[in-house]
């Protein structure tokens, strides 16, 4: 079979309800991270490991996604053209011209393994990637390429890890219990969901991103609801894993990773991305520290 990763799954189909009211009428995932929105930084990280479809999960309030990355509409162009701004005219060209982009309507169960089996048709038989669509991993290489070049080696189900710091956030993360392989890569015995820290096997987290052999489908639609009635990716990959699918870790390496899922953790993206940007990063440091604090 031939290993190629060529597609990445991005679920974007989500409520937001943590960013209410902001998210009702606004996809989280458009969310701003000063002038790009949340899912750009994911396709853009897909597009640099190499790959050509992306296949976008969305719900009821995410047309804002698909217009995002479509051709920009004539007035737009006739205005930035007008203006001179022609550095800005192809950016916003470029977005459209990354990928091939394809969109699904998720339907079933809820749960975060529901949008994985509703992008079935669009897969066919090969293995894929899945990226969350409010979360990225800022690493060089990109996470998406480290991950690529393990799969192609040793097969299987491979799983992004993240080391945790602080011993108190192990519970707000899928935690490995692993073996080492070779440098950055283990074999994963058992998941453990939100671990307390006392219990954690171990501190790497390991979640974000996947890459899944098409045998995945065959198990997401042989498990039954778990914990809240909700269908979980991880009662998939354990189901292949008992059946002889070898589940890996990447420890990724040179990574900064963001969770924009939530009010707190975005706010810290939106200030260490402003602190960065050429065109205001200046500015933006002398403001936070005249800041009375």
């Amino acid at each position: 079979m031939d290993k190629k990763i060529r597609k990445v799954v991005i679920p974007a189909a989500g409520f937001g309800t943590r960013f209410l009211p902001q998210t009702k009428a606004m996809p989280k995932e458009m969310l701003p991270i000063v002038d790009k929105p949340v899912i750009q930084y994911v396709v853009e990280e897909a597009v640099d490991s190499g790959i050509k479809d992306v296949i976008i999960i969305t719900g009821s309030v995410k047309r804002a996604i698909e217009d995002h990355f479509d051709t920009p509409n004539a007035d737009l162009i006739k205005n930035l053209e007008q203006g001179g701004k022609t550095e800005l005219l192809e950016q916003v060209k470029r977005i459209s011209e990354m990928a091939n982009f394809i969109y699904i309507r998720q339907k079933g169960a809820y749960g975060n393994a529901t949008p994985v089996l509703s992008a079935e048709p669009a897969i066919e038989d090969e293995p894929f990637a899945v990226l969350w669509g409010d979360e990225f991993i800022y690493a060089k290489p990109p996470r998406l390429s480290q991950m690529i070049k393990v799969h192609e080696k040793y097969g299987g189900v491979v799983i992004s890890g993240v080391r945790i710091e602080k011993k108190e956030d192990l519970k707000r993360y899928g935690i490995g219990d692993i073996v080492p392989v070779e440098g950055n890569v283990y074999k994963i015995n058992a998941i453990v969901e939100k671990p307390e820290p006392e219990q954690a096997p171990s501190n790497l987290a390991t979640h974000g991103a996947y890459i899944f052999p098409p045998e995945i489908f065959s198990a997401l639609k042989r498990i039954s609801p778990g914990k809240g009635g909700e269908l979980w990716l991880i009662d998939a990959i354990n189901l292949l894993k008992d059946e002889g699918v070898p589940v890996y870790a990447v420890e990724i390496e040179n990574a900064k990773y963001y969770d924009t899922g939530n009010k707190l953790e975005y706010m810290k993206t939106v200030v260490e991305h402003g602190l960065k940007h050429p065109d205001i990063n200046g500015e933006f440091k002398k403001f936070l520290k005249e800041l009375d604090l």
